[in-house]
């Protein structure tokens, strides 16, 4: 059974983050070993809530997965709330990394072109160092516009935003990064993917439905991360992932779910079996 690392934070209330991944990864026969960044009580689009830096305690799972002879197929981190875990994971990288294993980056910053509040100018820079040593990163458009130094509100100006977007992606490819996914591009009453693998672009639109939900960047890159592991090319993840959220969205509109409390993913998890 493949084996991958998930660097990511977990938090009690809201389907997202090491929540959203853990299910999905093992739906999809992927054994994912949690790495638990920093604690919360719930995320961090409610109202209120407490957070706990789980850095000082990266170290220990580094030592102890090493002294159990651990190894990996894929490391895929996630939600990142200080320099020192990013430090952290560069040991853990240097502990269990080797040519093989896929680096997976979902780096999270900001949205609608805004950077998150507590997201600082340095704390940004060391996830865009990050994210350029990725073999596959899942950047929405304001992410990708942070790692490229790109102004998103020309950006989303453009007459021909794809286009623009996708040579975002390649810019990102030329500077060492495999695979780009920029995700959620608002395009009239669609949402656009856009899938840079190895040069090759490919536009994958879904439906808008309802609102933004926690949680839906997690489980698209976590489908990715999954279905990279069973062989299926990147577009090919993308679109079970959007196939599998868009159900799930469905579900979450009619129940008149919460923003923050996530989608309603749990029913629909058969979708994502190896076939």
């Amino acid at each position: 059974m493949k084996r991958v690392a998930v660097i990511n934070d977990l938090s009690g209330l809201g389907r997202c983050s090491l929540t959203a991944a853990l299910p999905v990864l093992s739906v999809m026969g992927v054994q994912p070993c949690a790495l638990p960044t920093a604690v919360l009580t719930n995320q961090t689009g409610y109202p209120s809530y407490s957070v706990q830096d789980f850095a000082p305690c990266m170290a220990d799972y580094v030592a102890e997965w090493k002294k159990a002879g651990m190894s990996f197929d894929a490391v895929y981190t996630g939600f990142l709330t200080g320099e020192q875990q990013i430090s952290q994971i560069g040991e853990f990288l240097q502990a269990f990394r080797t040519p093989e294993t896929l680096l997976i980056v979902d780096p999270i910053m900001g949205d609608n072109g805004e950077r998150y509040p507590t997201f600082l100018p340095a704390l940004c820079d060391r996830i865009c160092e990050l994210a350029l040593q990725a073999d596959v990163i899942t950047p929405n458009l304001t992410e990708a516009c942070l790692l490229t130094g790109v102004d998103y509100r020309e950006i989303v100006a453009s007459a021909d935003l794809p286009s623009q977007a996708a040579a975002i992606g390649r810019s990102l490819c030329d500077r060492g990064v495999g695979t780009v996914v920029i995700t959620g591009i608002h395009q009239n009453d669609h949402l656009l993917n856009i899938v840079i693998d190895h040069g090759k672009v490919h536009e994958i639109a879904v439906p808008c439905i309802g609102g933004s939900y926690s949680g839906t960047g997690d489980l698209l890159a976590s489908v990715l991360c999954g279905g990279l592991l069973n062989g299926m090319t990147a577009a090919e993840a993308t679109k079970l992932a959007t196939r599998f959220i868009c159900a799930a969205l469905n579900d979450t509109v009619a129940a008149g779910t919460d923003r923050n409390d996530g989608v309603l993913f749990e029913r629909h998890l058969s979708m994502l079996l190896p076939v």
